[in-house]
Parts: C-alpha cells; sequence; structure tokens
C-alpha cells in the first residue's frame, strides 16, 4: 500500500514483514524510486522498540521538514494503532503476548468458547474486552471487532437452515 504526499515527490509504502512480525513505513523519493527512510514498527513482542533506520550508503537527499513530518505521523500513528496494547497493565501484556503467540492472533468459533473460559480465569472481567481485542479481534461475546453480530429478532433461537 502506497500514498503519496501532497506534494507529489515523496510516497509512503507500507508493508508488513510476517517474518520480522512488523510493520515496516519507508518514505520514498517518487521520481527515483528509491526508499530514503524506513521505520520497523514490531507489533507481536514489547520488548522489541520502533525503529528509524537510514542507508549510510545512500546518496545525500534534502526531504522537506513538512514531508518528515508527515512521514514521522504516519509512523506515530502506526504505532499507535499496532502497538495500543502494549501500553496496559504489565500483567495484561504478558497474556496478550502469550495468547498471539500460542494462537497466532487468530482463533476458530469452535475454540473460542474454552479460550474464552480460560482468560476469564485469568484476567478481570473488566479487562476482558481490552484482552480479547488485542490477542484475537474479538469481542466477549465471540463476534469480530470488524463484523459486529447482526441482533437476532426476538424468540430467534439460531436454528440454521
Amino acid at each position: 500500500m502506497a500514498f503519496r504526499h501532497p506534494d507529489g515527490d515523496f510516497a509512503i509504502t507500507a508493508m508488513y514483514s510476517v517474518p520480522d512480525d512488523a510493520w515496516y513505513l519507508e518514505l520514498d523519493l517518487v521520481a527515483g524510486q528509491r526508499a530514503l527512510v524506513t521505520a520497523i514498527v514490531p507489533d507481536e513482542d514489547p520488548a522489541r522498540e520502533p525503529t528509524v533506520c537510514f542507508d549510510p550508503r545512500a546518496e545525500h537527499v534534502d526531504v522537506p521538514y513538512e514531508v518528515m513530518r508527515w512521514f514521522m505521523q504516519q509512523v506515530d500513528e502506526e504505532i499507535r494503532t499496532s502497538r495500543a496494547w502494549m501500553r496496559l497493565r504489565p500483567e495484561l501484556v504478558e497474556i496478550i503476548h502469550r495468547l498471539r503467540q500460542e494462537h497466532m492472533g487468530v482463533i476458530d468459533d469452535d475454540a473460542f468458547p474454552q479460550v474464552l473460559a480460560d482468560v476469564r480465569a485469568m484476567v478481570p472481567e473488566e479487562d476482558l474486552p481490552d484482552v480479547l481485542e488485542a490477542a484475537f479481534g474479538r469481542q466477549p461475546d465471540g463476534t469480530t471487532m470488524d463484523h459486529p453480530q447482526t441482533p437476532r429478532p426476538v424468540g430467534d433461537q439460531g436454528d440454521r437452515v
């Protein structure tokens, strides 16, 4: 995914590296088709901090302050969204990290009730929504965060046809 700065000379390319468990955001010079700055935002391991890298062998390029600020705002937003769960209490971060590693961030509907019971035994009820969202992208009722469950009419027992 790439999007251009309003001046058109620079763009940000964002991609996810599965082996690194991290988002990469590159500030690119459009005309030269080359990356000038790379920000790496790990989203699985709270011990790994985001970093910004410059290629020391690359030719010097002047990057306007406004463009660098735009890039860093995008990096900050990525850090905020993909690492928000890491700002929870340390014991919750540890549980979430373990669940994400154990289940690879995904859990099927059949396994969810047992995992929910296990999580309920580990965390206070008020923390349950945060833990489930961060670990699996689910709400306590099992629905996904991006696809809320459609309310059923009164009397519908969920029978499938």
